[in-house]
């Protein structure tokens, strides 16, 4: 068992990529649900969906978000009706939407949720979220308090960051089924995935950085980093936020005591020479397509088969 701590499109390419390394009986996946958000009167669940998509192989890759070939028809009714049109929904995402709403309402567990989902799309990967209880990522910004998507659609990402809240992880709890992961994984992966937005509220759910620092298994990070930067997202203005170089030794500063190893993108500056407390393993960290995803997803787990020796 394989057990991936995945937020973002970073931490979703390297799923799918662990997926076609180890087949999906072996692979689980922790997604972070600090993102979710209600639309149109909805549960949204952007990472989990995310996680979802790619490991079905059915995401929008050219969007970043979605189901490739859908409609935008109920959203765009919507729009023309008077609706807000800041936040896209393609009609096949807007079913996920719909079902994940529906049981909600009937009382089942965001975990038993993402269950139902990953299976009606034929995954045998697991896909956990974080927690079944409500938390939300909310960052300040010109002096106000948004939701991370509103930051991230509508202000597109661009005011300096003053403070980050998850909202809500103070009583939430890991699930008995991402606890069982951990304590059964012969490696715990941290993807690459933003340090503190997409990571951030799964090590704040109370119990989870415990469930990590006690398992058998070593904890490997994977560097968001390519090149010394972030391919895509606001992960180098969180790392500026919270006091972090922005390097491959910020991150692995950020990690201290939690992860044994890990893997960097050898076109980064210096490598990450001079990170403590953790053994360095270099490859090309681009995920541009299957092959790519999948090799970076062996290379990952050799390492930590390596450490674990």
């Amino acid at each position: 068992m394989v057990v991936l701590l995945s937020g973002g499109t970073g931490g979703a390419k390297l799923a799918r990529g662990m997926l076609d390394h180890l087949g999906p009986d072996r692979l689980a996946v922790v997604a972070n649900t600090g993102d979710d958000i209600a639309a149109f009167g909805l549960h949204v669940s952007p990472d989990p969906d995310l996680v979802t998509y790619w490991l079905a192989g059915v995401i929008d890759e050219q969007r970043g978000y979605g189901i490739a070939g859908e409609s935008e028809n109920a959203f765009e009714q919507v729009v023309e009706l008077g609706g807000p049109e800041w936040f896209r929904l393609g009609d096949k995402d807007l079913a996920t939407c719909l079902l994940r709403t529906e049981l909600l309402h009937q009382g089942q567990r965001l975990t038993d949720i993402a269950h139902a989902v990953a299976a009606g799309f034929g995954i045998g990967a697991a896909v956990l979220p974080m927690c079944d209880e409500p938390v939300q990522t909310y960052v300040n910004t010109e002096g106000e308090w948004r939701h991370f998507q509103e930051y991230l659609i509508l202000q597109h990402a661009q005011p300096p960051i003053k403070g980050v809240e998850f909202r809500g992880a103070e009583q939430a709890q890991v699930t008995e089924e991402a606890r069982r992961a951990l304590e059964a994984a012969e490696a715990i992966v941290i993807g690459p995935s933003n340090p503190i937005a997409s990571i951030g509220p799964i090590l704040a759910v109370p119990g989870m950085r415990d469930a990590l620092i006690a398992a058998d298994a070593p904890v490997v990070v994977v560097s968001p980093l390519v090149g010394g930067h972030s391919l895509k997202g606001p992960t180098e203005a969180f790392m500026e936020w919270a006091g972090l170089e922005v390097s491959d030794r910020g991150i692995a500063s950020h990690y201290e005591g939690l992860a044994q190893g890990m893997v960097v993108d050898s076109s980064s500056p210096a490598g990450g020479a001079a990170m403590t407390g953790v053994v360095r393993f270099e490859t090309d960290l681009l995920m541009s397509d299957g092959p790519a995803r999948a090799r970076v997803a062996r290379e990952t787990l050799d390492f930590a088969e390596a450490l674990a020796g």
